[in-house]
């Protein structure tokens, strides 16, 4: 797999974030069924794991 970079996994970890907020908003003023609600909480939260696991984030030394 191809290493991600910094700034890749800081971009994904801001979508991952944004998905899981916006998901809380709408679900806050539209009733979601328990699917809709758990798949873009899911996608999120797998976002942010990618993130983390995958990205390069080692100090210079």
């Amino acid at each position: 797999m191809k290493k991600t970079t910094k700034r890749k996994s800081l971009i994904l970890m801001s979508i991952g974030m944004f998905v899981i907020a916006v998901s809380q908003i709408f679900s806050h003023f539209v009733e979601f069924p328990d699917l809709t609600k758990g798949l873009f909480f899911g996608i999120g939260i797998g976002m942010l794991l990618l993130a983390t696991i995958f990205g390069n984030f080692r100090t210079a030394q």
